[in-house]
């Protein structure tokens, strides 16, 4: 298949045109209306400093659906100690400069990157997960959320489970709500150990446009 050069026209070709390896275009930019139609059509950027932007369709796509997030013993006993308080939306930059930081060198989250989530952020469609103990902030995640469908892009851990828990407490409240799925992007062993799974493009693409049949919940997810 051959990889799609982007122009100024905003638009994509389609998803499953992508090559072997998940790539579907290249080029273009980072403005708020591309990323909303990237995301919409299941397409996201993911390069490194000094690539051109590369737009991913992977397939098979990794999702974990709320309602089947699995919390082990271990992470019960966690939780039920209560170290650690969650929030959302409460500082979504420091979210992502830390999902940066800690991954200096092989880091695909570019000063570019950083600054159009923001404004997605800024937007209502972009959130942060926190996790908190002694009023430190020590984990967290942030994505991207369209209909019923959240896209999650990174999260970083400065504590044993940190991370975890901010996903858990994330799928739990979209649970709650009735989203489809988590959108995980690739295959990770961490994601695996937590109930993602590995579903066709196809499928993935099927789900996506039932998410998307739903209104968007706009603004600060702050008492989400």
């Amino acid at each position: 298949m051959p990889v799609y050069r982007l122009g100024r026209e905003l638009v994509f070709p389609h998803p499953e045109l992508a090559d072997r390896e998940g790539i579907l275009a290249v080029g273009g930019d980072l403005k708020s209306d591309r990323l909303i139609l990237a995301y919409s059509n299941g397409i996201f950027p993911w390069y490194s400093e000094g690539q051109p932007i590369l737009w991913w369709s992977p397939n098979p796509r990794f999702v974990l659906f709320p309602n089947d997030i699995r919390v082990s013993g271990s992470m019960k006993k966690v939780l039920k100690k209560a170290a650690y308080t969650v929030t959302f939306d409460r500082c979504f930059r420091d979210v992502i400069s830390y999902c940066r930081s800690l991954r200096e060198g092989e880091t695909w989250i570019t000063d570019e990157m950083t600054e159009s989530y923001c404004r997605l952020h800024s937007m209502g469609l972009a959130h942060s997960v926190e996790t908190w103990c002694d009023g430190r902030l020590v984990g967290g995640l942030y994505g991207v959320s369209l209909g019923k469908c959240f896209f999650g892009e990174s999260m970083f851990s400065l504590m044993d489970n940190a991370s975890k828990t901010a996903l858990i407490m994330l799928a739990q409240k979209l649970m709650e709500r009735d989203f489809v799925m988590i959108d995980s992007q690739v295959y990770t062993k961490h994601l695996e150990s937590m109930g993602a799974v590995n579903v066709p493009r196809r499928e993935f693409l099927r789900l996506l446009q039932t998410a998307l049949e739903y209104d968007t919940i706009l603004g600060s997810w702050s008492r989400f």
